[in-house]
């Protein structure tokens, strides 16, 4: 349990790093994992913590993009549905398995989401007209997987799921970015109220980076509108790659 009051500040401002890093590019928990270990949780209880932390990045980025959701709920609510199923899935899994049972596949996954995501404009050509044809059972299967990783572990489920909307629905990025944002969230939604009962939550952790990412995800979502989208969407690719290279090492 974090008591120390200079450990809950700096986790704060990792919270802040995590939401600004979440909102823009999926990559929240490569910021706030890491810093939960640093303050001494052990692996699974820093996952654990993380989850429930991460609701605060979802939160801050819905306030933050609100021009940008503006007409999607008919796209988003369906994909929400089916990723906060995931998510409750995910953490079941998380909770009955032993803790690393996904290691193996998670830098591929990474790493394929990111190739996908650079060559999304690409993809998106293939299924042009995929948008207006409602969600379609690949679409959602996929969703439906990327919710199970979401509640499972969820470094990079962003980037999947960015992936997977680049790639099938043809509309400015910093709006499936926001999309992205709450779909993505909603695998953490069931996952996290499962974590909260188990009495594994390091609740001071999970306050603090909760705080910060509220922030920092609000700051993220105003800041992408204004960003140009392909050097964004390849910079994210790269971030990605980069991650699944590190996991893929360790």
């Amino acid at each position: 349990m974090i008591t120390d009051p200079g450990v809950f500040l700096l986790l704060v401002l990792a919270g802040v790093g995590a939401g600004l890093t979440g909102s823009i590019a999926g990559l929240a928990s490569l910021v706030s994992y890491p810093a939960l270990l640093a303050a001494g949780l052990p692996p699974v209880t820093a996952n654990i913590t993380n989850t429930v932390a991460m609701l605060g990045t979802t939160a801050g980025g819905a306030a933050g993009a609100r021009p940008e959701l503006a007409g999607q709920r008919r796209s988003i609510v369906p994909l929400c549905v089916i990723t906060t199923v995931g998510g409750a899935c995910g953490g079941l899994v998380l909770l009955l398995t032993p803790s690393g049972a996904f290691t193996a596949i998670v830098p591929w996954l990474i790493g394929g989401a990111s190739v996908v995501l650079m060559a999304g404009p690409r993809l998106r050509r293939l299924a042009e007209g995929a948008e207006h044809r409602g969600l379609s059972p690949a679409t959602a299967v996929a969703a439906f997987f990327i919710g199970i990783y979401g509640g499972y572990f969820g470094a990079a489920a962003g980037v999947l799921m960015l992936a997977l909307l680049v790639s099938v629905w043809n509309q400015p990025l910093a709006r499936t970015n926001a999309a992205k944002n709450l779909v993505t969230g909603s695998a953490n939604l069931l996952a996290a109220i499962i974590f909260a009962v188990t009495g594994k939550v390091d609740w001071p952790a999970a306050l603090a980076v909760c705080l910060g990412s509220l922030g920092g995800a609000w700051l993220g979502s105003t800041l992408v509108r204004h960003l140009p989208a392909t050097p964004l969407r390849i910079g994210i690719g790269i971030a990605g790659l980069g991650l699944a290279a590190v996991l893929a090492f360790s």
